[in-house]
C-alpha cells in the first residue's frame, strides 16, 4: 500500500474535544533539554559569523567593500556614502567586531588562510578581492551543504529508530566537530570539523522540532515548539558575546570560541540518552504498550484513550508506507509539501540579514565608534529574545495566522521606512544625521521585534506540526534542507544584491514579505489547538486545499467531509 491506497487507514474522525491531560514536569524538562538543539544551531552560526556577515568581512571592511562596489555603479551613491564611510572606518581598522565571528580574527586567518591574512593587511589590495579565497568559501559553505544532505539522511533514522536516536546522533556529531575545530592544525581538520558540525545541525534540526511537537499537548504545542527558536536566539547572542571576549585572547582565542560549542553539544547528547521517546514514535515502531505508558506519564492522566486512538490509527497508515519521500509527492500530501518548502524559504526571504547588516553602521554614526558592533548585537539580540517570549506567550491563544500576518505587515512597513530614509536622506545630506540614525535604529528594532514573534519561530513551528505520521520525518527533512539551502544562497548573494539594489534592497525584501503575508492569509489554515495526528483532517476543511486533495476513501460507516469540512457517520 506504499503507493497511496489509504482506505480504512489513518485518522478517521476528530477527537480533539475528548483529549485529556495537562502540562507536566516530564514534558517541560524533555522540551527544555531537546531545545538545546536550537542553541547549538544558533551558537554555530553566531560563532563563525554567518548570522550576520555572509562574506566574512569585518565591519569596516564590509562598508569599504560596499563602497568599492558602488563606486563602479552609481556615482551619486558613491558621493552619498563617501562621508559615512570615512566617518565609520577612519581609525577603526582594528576595532572590536562581534558580528564578524572567528573569520575576522587575525590569528585564525594567519594560521589557516595566510593568503587572506596578507590581502587583508595590504592597503593596496581591492577590498572585494581580499576575501576571494576558495578555502575560506569551503569553510563557510561546508556547514550548509553538510547540514542539507544530513537532514535528508536523518529522515529514515528518525522514523525507524526514533526521535531520540537522531538527537543523540546530532549531539555526537556536533561534539566531534567542535573538538576537531578547536584542535585543528590544518585546513583539512578545520573543514572536516565544520562538516561534522553541519551533520549535527542537519540531524538536530530535523529531529528536535518533531520531538517538541509530538511531546507537547495540543493546546500548548506552539509555545513548547518555540523553545527551539528561543534557544537559537540565545545561542547566537552567546556566540557573539564570546567572540567579543576571545578576540582579545591571542593567539588561541579562536580555539576557545570554536571549542565551547562542545558544551551545548554534550548537554544535547546526554539529554538525548535520558529523554523519553515520543509516544507517536514508539507506537509507529510497534511498541504500543510502552507508547501508551509514556503518553499517560507525559499527560499526567490515565484517560488518554482519544489521543492514543489517534496515534494508533496514524501508525496503521505510517507502517503501510514504505517510501515516505515518494509518498510525500502524492496529491493528498500536496498542502503539507507546499508548506514544507515555502515556510522555511519565506523565513529567510524576510531580509532579517539585511536589517542586521546595517545595524552596526548606524550605531557608529550615533557615536559608539569601535563598540558599535557590540551595542548592535546586544540590542538586536535582546529584542529578538524578548519578541520570541511574546510569541511563546501568545501563539496558542491568538494562533499562528494572526502572528504571521501581523508580523508580516509590521515588517513591510519597517522595510519601506528604512528604504525611504536611506534613499531620501542620503540623497540630500550625504550622510545620516544622528537623529535619523536613531530613527532608523528604532525602526530596525521594530522589524526585529515583528520577526521574532512571527516568521522567526513559526517558520520552524508550522512545518513540524502539519505532517501526518507516515511522512513527518521526511517532511521535516525537506523543511531543514530548504532552510539551509536558502540560507546558503542569500549568504552568497547578499553583497551582490546590496550592490545592485543599494537602499532598494529593503524594498526587495518588503516585496517578498508582502508575498508571504498574502500566502499565509490565503493558503495556511489555523493549526492552533489541532492535535498533531488530526492535522490531516484540517486540510480537507480548507476552501482551497480540499479542491486539490483527492477524495479519501474511509472505512465503512464514515463519509467524507461535507462542504463545511465535517466528517459524518453514515
Amino acid at each position: 500500500m506504499a503507493g497511496g491506497g489509504v482506505a480504512a487507514l489513518g485518522v478517521k474522525k476528530e477527537r480533539a474535544a475528548e483529549y485529556k491531560g495537562r502540562m507536566t514536569l516530564a514534558v517541560g524538562m524533555a522540551c527544555l533539554v531537546a531545545a538545546v538543539g536550537g542553541a547549538i544551531f544558533g551558537y554555530d552560526i553566531g560563532i563563525s559569523g554567518t548570522s550576520r556577515t555572509p562574506a566574512h568581512l569585518t565591519s569596516c571592511d564590509r562598508r569599504r567593500h560596499q563602497h568599492d562596489l558602488r563606486a563602479s555603479g552609481s556615482a551619486q551613491w558613491e558621493q552619498n556614502t563617501r562621508k559615512a564611510l570615512s566617518m565609520s572606518c577612519s581609525g577603526d581598522l582594528t576595532a572590536p567586531n562581534v558580528a564578524g565571528g572567528v573569520t575576522s580574527m587575525d590569528p585564525f586567518l594567519k594560521k589557516f588562510f595566510p593568503v587572506v591574512f596578507r590581502k587583508k593587511n595590504d592597503d593596496g589590495q581591492n577590498n572585494y578581492c581580499k576575501y576571494d579565497n576558495q578555502g575560506l568559501s569551503a569553510f563557510t559553505s561546508s556547514l550548509y551543504l553538510a547540514g542539507l544532505v544530513s537532514s535528508l539522511v536523518a529522515s529514515p533514522v528518525t522514523r525507524n529508530y526514533g526521535r531520540r536516536a537522531s538527537i543523540v546522533c546530532g549531539g555526537l556529531s556536533f561534539l566531534a566537530g567542535a573538538t576537531l575545530n578547536a584542535a585543528a592544525v590544518n585546513l583539512v581538520m578545520l573543514i572536516l570539523g565544520r562538516i561534522l558540525l553541519g551533520v549535527g545541525i542537519g540531524f538536530g534540526n530535523q529531529a528536535v522540532p518533531l520531538y517538541l511537537s509530538e511531546m507537547a499537548p495540543a493546546h500548548l504545542r506552539g509555545a513548547l515548539n518555540m523553545m527551539f527558536q528561543l534557544a537559537t536566539t540565545l545561542g547566537i547572542f552567546t556566540a557573539n558575546m564570546i567572540n567579543y571576549g576571545t578576540q582579545h585572547i591571542k593567539p588561541w582565542g579562536w580555539r576557545l570560541s570554536l571549542g565551547l560549542a562542545a558544551a551545548p553539544a554534550l548537554l544535547m547528547t546526554v539529554g538525548g540518552l535520558l529523554l523519553p521517546e515520543t509516544p507517536n514514535s514508539l507506537i509507529e515502531r510497534g511498541r504500543v504498550e510502552e507508547g501508551r505508558r509514556v503518553l499517560e506519564r507525559i499527560r499526567g492522566t490515565a484517560d488518554v484513550d482519544a489521543e492514543f486512538t489517534d496515534m494508533a490509527e496514524a501508525s496503521e497508515l505510517a507502517n503501510s508506507i514504505e517510501h515516505p519521500f515518494r509518498n510525500i509527492l502524492e496529491p493528498r500530501n500536496r498542502p503539507q509539501l507546499v508548506m514544507a518548502v515555502c515556510m522555511p524559504a519565506f523565513q529567510i526571504l524576510t531580509g532579517i540579514n539585511s536589517i542586521l547588516f546595517y545595524a552596526p553602521v548606524l550605531f557608529q554614526s550615533m557615536g559608539f565608534g569601535g563598540s558599535a558592533s557590540l551595542y548592535s548585537s546586544v540590542l538586536t539580540g535582546a529584542v529578538l529574545f524578548s519578541s520570541t517570549i511574546i510569541s511563546i506567550s501568545t501563539v496558542d491563544r491568538l494562533g499562528r495566522r494572526k502572528l504571521l500576518i501581523s508580523g508580516g505587515i509590521q515588517m513591510i512597513i519597517c522595510q519601506v521606512i528604512v528604504a525611504v530614509i536611506l534613499g531620501v536622506k542620503f540623497g540630500t545630506d550625504k550622510e545620516l544625521t544622528k537623529s535619523y540614525s536613531i530613527a532608523v535604529v528604532v525602526v530596525i528594532c521594530l522589524f526585529v521585534l515583528a520577526f521574532g514573534w512571527s516568521w522567526g519561530p513559526l517558520g520552524w513551528t508550522v512545518p513540524s506540526e502539519i505532517f501526518p505520521l507516515e511522512t513527518r520525518s521526511a517532511g521535516q527533512s525537506i523543511t531543514v534542507a530548504v532552510n539551509l539551502f536558502f540560507t546558503f544562497v542569500i549568504a552568497q548573494a547578499f553583497l551582490s544584491l546590496l550592490c545592485a539594489f543599494k537602499f532598494g534592497i529593503f524594498l526587495f525584501f518588503a516585496g517578498w514579505i508582502t508575498v508571504m503575508t498574502v500566502f499565509v492569509h490565503v493558503f495556511l489554515p489555523e493549526t492552533k489547538g489541532v492535535p498533531i495526528e488530526e492535522m490531516v483532517l484540517l486540510w480537507r476543511k480548507h476552501w482551497f486545499w480540499k479542491k486539490v486533495m483527492p477524495d479519501l476513501p474511509l472505512e465503512d460507516g464514515w463519509a467524507a467531509d461535507d462542504d463545511d469540512g465535517n466528517s459524518h457517520h453514515k
